[in-house]
């Protein structure tokens, strides 16, 4: 999980920063004599930039250096050459170095005995105000050692790129000018493109046919698998691990193989052009991983370029092979008994058997708009807090006097915006976590350990607003956002807004914490969040151009006093409650039980107790002013603390329905389940007869013949405990469930690790390479993979041959309309 938030704070500077190439290199050969060429290195140095002489003392910069890697066939006459470069003391290295900029030619003469290859590199370092990591730079002429004229000849410069700290050697025909239309955006010579696939033999189970597909570009060609000359590369392929399969017979080419005589090498090659098509059959289980690597060395009729290796990984699952894009260092063998189907064949989304259904999406909507809301309340909270509350007359102020009229209003509502945008913005990083993996959102709010983070953070910032320390931001940050509001125009609102924003957070900062934790599930995804955020930012935008419209509204506006910590206290107690809630969410999905429904139905209790103590007055916290009488507000709150405290204990009821607490409908998705309990556990909601594996719920239903009604659901999921609590116990539909459907109710967020021989890695629809540890790994796979959806609560009904009955639904709050779905799915069993 850490990975995704690294991303997340890299993004802004990986987008930001780029290679820096200040050289480019180019090479070419002279002809001079019979036998005798002068080898001319050119460097074209951008502009700021300077490289080194090849003549540097020691302990200075890294001088440029040219390396051969000798052979018999050429001899280097004296050393190489530079033209006089610029001089100049340098205190850093407290000497005198000779550097070159813009450009620069480096000369060395050689002599051959018969036509040859020369290789070696060019080592360098470039400086402006900083210095670049050294660099090396391929080189590969091909020289004639025939007699023949004095001739000069070119070739053109192809930038090198660094690969895994390895730089690609690229061979240059010195003898023509070449036109590569086959060079990639890096300038690396592609001419080759590999297509790799898998498949079962037809008709035979258990075997596998891996296909390695070659297209060359014109003029070049790849060496074939069986070569003699020892300084070339055959294409080879070599399979380096192999779990649940072996390999079978050797690798078969199927193309033509073209036999010449070679010019350079004096004896006849083989290799492919256009197309070459290999094969290698396989043999084994019917679920396996298959993983290797290609090499191949492209070449023309002039040159060859270094050789490649293609990595290649194939995961076997239920019989069907699939390549496994991304780099993969290790794959976990799969279970011996096979992988579970998480795509099942007989499901089928579009074709459910009977169209009789009910839509979520107007559901998802209302979803929204109740996060909308409460974020919107939440403002409103924010409003009356000491960080805010004071800000509105001085703001408003300064909107209508220092601009009159029609354009103080416009300033103001445009100050509002910009409230409203900074919130909204920070939403945005969660969209794209959003899309680098649907299931994030999801496993972000119910990770344990973020959620006892929250739990700790919530804890500390309630004791912030009980007064006995203050949380900010960085005075820096405030100082900044601050001093660019003194800008004007747009940018100067727009800063006026991010400084409230900023210096507001000791008290908006739990609220905003409290609306992110509630807002990350998969259900809506991180439109939760930004239609939150929203409600958020609109609430604390609206005084602000509603007071400068009407700037007579501000003598209705209480004065700034003690009142205003005493709601940043009770925000404290709330703050308390909420961190008890966060601790449980890790309980619950980690299954510790030290939060078990009665542990916290008492902490909620005592705290509501405590805050109806505090307003009582017998409480006193810093910077509290003395109880002296009773106000309309506090009278109000007491109230509201008494009726919680008797509302929280009406919890502790027993049912005789459900053989447990009776669960609060204000509670729902905030308490743990009744049934998570000490004193009456039950382990199916509302006492049903449930299962909580698949496979076991399917063997019941082939043997009773009911359909299912198969529940993906979530310990920390707040909407799957509103279905359960304040839906399923309604006698309609409770009495359909209990007697007419075989209920599997699946934990997405179940963190029990499966067992070890069943732990694997499944490639899903999307490509990933998916790691299968938990039980809720297990069945999140099965409901993205089989039903192209990633939320709970979702329902899908099927019969007991895995056939899809109606279309599934999700968060479905209006009892009718859930008792009509789950008729919809007995009449399209024909059970009804």
């Amino acid at each position: 999980m850490k990975k995704y938030f690294l991303i997340l704070f890299l993004l802004p500077f990986a987008l930001l920063s780029q290679i820096l190439t200040p050289v480019k290199w180019s090479f070419s050969s002279t002809k001079i004599s019979d036998n005798n060429y002068e080898l001319k290195f050119k460097a074209t140095i951008d502009k700021t930039w300077h490289i080194y002489s090849q003549y540097i003392a020691d302990n200075g910069p890294v001088p440029t250096k040219i390396s051969f890697l000798l052979n018999k066939d050429f001899d280097l006459v004296g050393k190489s050459e530079e033209p006089k470069g610029h001089e100049e003391f340098d205190p850093n290295f407290d000497m005198k170095l000779v550097y070159f900029e813009n450009e620069v030619t480096f000369i060395q003469k050689v002599k051959v005995a018969k036509t040859t290859r020369i290789k070696g590199n060019v080592e360098y370092m470039v400086c402006a105000m900083q210095c670049l990591p050294p660099t090396k730079e391929q080189f590969e002429f091909f020289l004639d050692g025939t007699e023949g004229e004095t001739v000069e000849t070119q070739s053109m410069s192809i930038p090198s790129t660094t690969i895994a700290g390895k730089t690609p050697t690229l061979t240059l025909n010195l003898q023509n000018t070449l036109q590569f239309n086959n060079v990639t955006q890096s300038g690396i010579v592609d001419p080759v493109k590999w297509d790799i696939q898998g498949v079962m033999a037809p008709g035979s189970k258990g075997k596998y046919m891996i296909t390695f597909k070659a297209t060359i570009d014109k003029g070049f060609h790849i060496n074939a698998n069986q070569l003699k000359e020892k300084e070339l590369v055959p294409t080879t392929f070599t399979f380096d691990s192999l779990q649940g399969v072996k390999i079978k017979g050797e690798l078969v080419s199927l193309s033509r193989v073209i036999e010449k005589k070679d010019k350079l090498y004096k004896e006849k090659l083989r290799y492919h052009e256009g197309e070459a098509v290999f094969t290698q059959e396989l043999e084994g289980d019917m679920n396996g991983y298959i993983k290797g690597v290609l090499e191949y060395q492209a070449c023309d009729d002039t040159k060859c370029l270094q050789a490649q290796k293609v990595p290649y990984t194939f995961l076997i699952q239920n019989g069907i092979v699939t390549r496994v894009i991304a780099e993969v260092k290790e794959i976990r063998p799969l279970p011996v008994n096979g992988v579970f189907p998480y795509k099942h064949p007989t499901i089928d989304n579009n074709k459910p058997l009977s169209t009789c259904s009910v839509t979520s999406d107007e559901i998802k909507g209302e979803s929204n708009w109740t996060i909308f809301i409460l974020g919107f309340v939440g403002g409103l909270l924010a409003l009356i807090t000491p960080c805010v509350f004071p800000m509105i007359p001085l703001t408003v102020s300064f909107f209508t006097k220092s601009s009159s009229g029609k354009k103080g209003i416009f300033n103001a509502a445009l100050y509002g915006f910009f409230i409203l945008l900074v919130y909204i913005l920070l939403s945005l990083p969660f969209h794209l976590l959003d899309k680098i993996d649907p299931n994030i959102l999801n496993t972000i709010s119910t990770n344990a350990w973020l959620n006892v983070a929250f739990f700790i953070v919530f804890v500390v910032f309630a004791i912030s607003f009980f007064g006995y320390y203050e949380i900010t931001l960085p005075s820096a940050l405030a100082n900044k956002a601050d001093s660019a509001s003194s800008m004007g125009g747009l940018v100067g609102i727009f800063f006026m807004a991010l400084t409230l924003a900023v210096v507001s957070f000791s008290c908006t900062g739990p609220i905003l914490g409290s609306l992110l934790a509630g807002s990350l599930t998969s259900d809506g995804g991180a439109w939760q969040l930004t239609a939150g955020m929203s409600g958020f930012g609109l609430a604390l935008a609206l005084p602000f151009t509603l007071f400068a419209a009407f700037p007579s509204w501000l003598n209705a506006l209480p004065k700034s006093g003690g009142w205003l910590s005493k709601v940043k206290i009770i925000l404290g107690f709330i703050e308390l409650a909420l961190a008890v809630k966060f601790l449980s969410n890790a309980d619950l999905v980690e299954h510790w039980g030290i939060l078990k429904y009665e542990v916290f139905m008492g902490l909620w209790i005592l705290i509501a107790l405590s805050m109806l103590i505090y307003l009582l007055g017998k409480i006193k916290f810093p910077h509290d002013d003395p109880f002296k009488k009773w106000t309309s507000m506090r009278a109000i709150f007491a109230a509201f603390s008494l009726a919680c405290v008797i509302y929280f204990s009406a919890g502790f009821r027993y049912s005789n329905e459900t053989k447990t607490f009776t669960s609060l409908s204000l509670l729902s998705g905030l308490a743990p389940p009744a049934g998570y309990s000490i004193i009456h556990p039950n382990h199916c909601p509302l006492n049903l007869n449930c299962f909580h594996s698949y496979e076991e719920g399917l063997a019941y239903a082939k043997q009773t013949g009911k359909p299912i009604m198969l529940d993906f659901t979530g310990w920390a999921c707040v909407n799957c405990r509103k279905m359960e609590e304040n839906v399923w116990n309604k006698p309609e539909v409770f009495s359909i469930i209990n007697e007419k459907y075989v209920l599997i109710s699946l934990y997405v967020d179940d963190r029990e690790k499966l067992p070890a021989n069943l732990q694997h890695d499944y490639m899903t629809a999307q490509g990933k390479l998916k790691h299968i540890e938990t039980v809720g790994d297990k069945w999140a796979t099965f409901q993205t993979e089989t039903f192209v959806n990633n939320s709970q609560p979702y329902y899908a009904l099927l019969n007991s041959d895995e056939q899809l009955l109606v279309k599934p639904v999700g968060y479905t709050p209006k009892v009718s309309d859930f008792a009509a779905y789950l008729n919809c799915g007995l009449e399209a069993a024909g059970k009804k």
